[in-house]
């Protein structure tokens, strides 16, 4: 996490208690140490925010500070929590845990009233049985090869029970409703292939990066796709 997210992290922590909250508490809640809390306290003291309390003790915002309000109507609302809901049951524990964080911040945020209607009382926005989390094996990796343009090589199993390792660029991950895929371009094959990632039995970034072309991209894969759709059911 970077040292701004983390700070925003602990404003959104502080923001609204009546009580401290010590170092330690921080410091679990962002999987950091202690010495990154008293040093991230410091900052945010030096860039002006009134954080209150010392070491050892605890920290807390003075009544008076403020950060932007966010304003949802009741049906935004809504959308935002089904989201949340189906992002913990269908991805990786990494996203799982950041949209957790997503409705700590709109609890920060909302009116007591609302918090009360809308993300404390038990929930009547509910996904039962939705949780495929199991289908988003290496998501967390991939997401971070993804971006960084990192080749992989993947040790994958077809449904037919063929084993093949295959070196590849990730370009994009997609979720179906029942299966994650990766949509990759395949050394071996010279062209686009998807695979899905709970039939990856092995993943290893490698040493080396790729670039995207004209004719290696994510955007370049969707628009042949759907040309040949096109083409096919004419």
């Amino acid at each position: 996490m970077r040292k701004a997210e983390r700070l925003f992290q602990i404003l959104t922590l502080l923001r609204g208690r009546r009580s401290v909250l010590t170092a330690k508490s921080l410091a679990d809640a962002l999987e950091v140490s202690e010495r990154t809390i008293y040093r991230d306290i410091q900052a945010l003291s030096l860039s002006g925010v009134p954080v209150e309390g010392e070491a050892g003790v605890g920290y807390r915002l003075r009544p008076e500070f403020h950060l932007p309000p966010l304003m949802f109507d009741e049906e935004e609302l809504e959308a935002l929590l089904l989201g949340v809901r189906m992002v913990q049951g269908c991805s990786d524990t990494r996203i799982g845990h950041a949209a957790g964080r997503v409705l700590d911040k709109v609890r920060a945020a909302l009116p007591e009233s609302l918090n009360q209607q809308y993300t404390l009382a038990p929930e009547w926005i509910l996904v039962p049985g939705f949780n495929r989390s199991w289908s988003a094996k290496y998501s967390d990796e991939l997401r971070d090869t993804i971006k960084n343009q990192t080749v992989i090589e993947i040790e994958y199993r077809r449904e037919d029970g063929q084993a093949s390792t295959r070196a590849l660029w990730p370009l994009g991950l997609f979720y179906w409703g029942a299966v994650w895929t990766l949509v990759a371009w395949c050394e071996l094959r010279n062209d686009y292939r998807m695979f899905r990632l709970d039939r990856i039995q092995k993943l290893s970034p490698l040493s080396r990066f790729f670039e995207t072309t004209e004719h290696t991209n994510l955007q370049h894969y969707l628009s042949s796709v759907e040309e040949s759709s096109c083409t096919t059911s004419n």
